[in-house]
């Protein structure tokens, strides 16, 4: 394993009961990092929306796929499996522009799906869709593509950037259909609890919004929550 210590599983599984926006919430209110970092943009797609959560720590490399070039996969996979398991393999694609050609189809999906990976995110484009979706891997991606073109690797357990979101190995990664978000694994444990007082929060606010009792001259008094 690299030198990041594994979280109990029952917190992984905590966090995968809350979506991303929730838990960008309760991350906000330990007030640890700024408001805007920490999630990558909307350039980072969910491919499979209806495949839910995906929760677990992040293997990196970065490749490229233009011109001609060749380059060993053992490295990558030496690297996921020194990765504390679940594990996401977040690639940078650093062809300008990214997305020629696609690191990522069924028969890598089969692979580290053996390798013990749940999902892959990347800024550049994936394939393979259908058959993909069947195994039950986790596509989050720059978007679609047809070939892989020269895809190889460039590097292997460096950190990376996604989606304008820096992410070394072992960092704790939760992505659903919003997008994907960067989880402080400090926090990590109390976050669930964040998360549930975040949600009794704004309930409490929509309720009031919703009933016979709304007043608008109270609404910047109770306005409380954070978006």
């Amino acid at each position: 394993m690299e030198d990041h210590g594994a979280l109990d599983p029952a917190v992984l599984e905590a966090l995968a009961g809350f979506d991303t926006p929730t838990l960008s919430n309760a991350i906000e209110t330990f007030d640890i990092r700024p408001r805007d970092e920490g999630f990558a943009n909307i350039h980072i797609r969910c491919m499979f929306p209806d495949m839910g959560r995906m929760v677990g720590y992040a293997a990196t490399a970065s490749i490229v796929a233009r011109g001609e070039g060749s380059s060993e996969a053992t490295p990558l996979w030496d690297h996921v499996e020194r990765t504390p398991a679940p594990r996401v393999v977040v690639v940078e694609d650093l062809d300008d522009p990214p997305a020629h050609g696609a690191m990522w189809g069924e028969v890598n999906a089969s692979v580290f799906t053996a390798l013990g990976c749940v999902g892959a995110v990347t800024n550049g484009s994936v394939r393979d869709l259908d058959e993909v979706r069947a195994i039950g891997f986790h596509f989050f991606a720059g978007g679609a593509g047809v070939s892989h073109a020269y895809q190889r690797l460039v590097t292997v357990g460096q950190p990376v950037t996604v989606g304008g979101l820096r992410i070394a190995p072992g960092d704790l990664i939760h992505a659903d259909k919003h997008g994907v978000l960067l989880v402080p694994q400090e926090i990590a444990a109390e976050l669930p609890e964040a998360a549930r007082k975040v949600i009794e929060r704004e309930q409490e606010l929509i309720r009031w919004l919703r009933s016979p009792e709304f007043d608008s001259s109270q609404l910047g008094e109770r306005r409380q929550v954070r978006h």
